[in-house]
């Protein structure tokens, strides 16, 4: 029996984003970043101090790493950016499908090795128009292929297994990975098959232990996943697209969790005022930082 827990946490931040995505940590500044994909929109929260900031962006952008203390790397709908962190300022670093301007980056995550796999996606969500890459000092390989709407993507601690999803059939993949290069390593298999129930399986992270922590797109829960595949825990969130969570605190032990008003009419928003907010799960969990990007 998967155990079902109540809301027990708080809103970190009531911006409301459209589709809140993207969230990640920085232990050196106490800071959680995190995008407004379709309101062009990056947001910091210092949660020392409070501070919120909003910083306005020229593209729609869905994935930020950690490179130093002065920069960090950015996906978007035009490409890979490095980002001045002190003047906001974007520096284009790589190409990403330039062939493609009808498609928009989505969920990806650093590995251990340094790399990053980015996802990409059709901004109308067109059957199959994404993919997944991996990125390694600049160079860009295509990784997986025919993907609607790619998330999910993280990995174990040890980065020898890969995981991602295309939440449009929301299954699970697992696939195996060179730690030393984030490259991967053999064929993906379906770990989780989650089709027939409420919702799809959106952004996620991989604990110390190796139990993934996934927002159901949808259904208004974060679930837990044992290393092979069981759901064995659902946490409620007060909004019913949650989208990605992330470990943040000093120590990794709390779990935040980004969401959306995307799509929702009217009485919908008004049934879930928190819709878009970020929140924290309350909880206390054995979290990993994301690495940082290596150049």
């Amino acid at each position: 029996m998967t155990d079902i827990h109540d809301f027990q946490g708080n809103i970190l931040c009531n911006t409301s984003s459209v589709l809140g995505e993207g969230p990640t940590y920085d232990p050196d500044t106490d800071t959680v970043w995190w995008f407004n994909i379709l309101g062009k929109e990056l947001h910091e929260l210092n949660l020392s101090t409070g501070r919120k900031d909003v910083h306005s962006l020229p593209v729609m952008a869905s994935v930020l790493a950690r490179v130093d203390a002065e920069r960090q790397l950015i996906a978007t709908e035009e490409g890979l950016f490095i980002r001045d962190i002190g003047t906001g300022e974007l520096t284009f670093y790589a190409a990403l499908e330039n062939d493609k301007p009808e498609n928009r980056s989505n969920d990806g995550r650093t590995h251990i090795s340094g790399s990053l796999w980015i996802g990409t996606m059709g901004k109308r969500a067109e059957m199959q128009a994404g993919a997944i890459y991996h990125v390694a000092g600049g160079k860009v390989t295509k990784i997986f292929d025919g993907i609607s709407i790619p998330n999910s993507i993280c990995f174990s601690p040890d980065g020898s297994i890969g995981y991602f999803t295309d939440t449009r059939i929301s299954r699970l993949m697992r696939v195996l990975v060179d730690p030393q290069t984030g490259l991967p390593a053999g064929e993906p298999i379906v770990m989780v098959d989650s089709m027939e129930d409420p919702g799809g399986i959106d952004g996620s992270v991989c604990d110390a232990d190796g139990y993934i922590w996934n927002a159901r797109w949808g259904s208004g829960f974060v679930d837990r996943y044992s290393p092979d595949g069981l759901r064995i825990e659902r946490y409620r969130v007060p909004a019913m697209q949650p989208s990605c969570p992330a470990f943040i605190g000093k120590n990794a032990d709390r779990l935040a969790v980004t969401t959306a008003w995307e799509g929702l009419d009217e009485d919908a928003r008004s049934m879930q005022p928190e819709a878009g907010a970020l929140m924290e799960l309350g909880i206390t969990v054995r979290g990993v930082f994301d690495p940082v990007y290596t150049l």
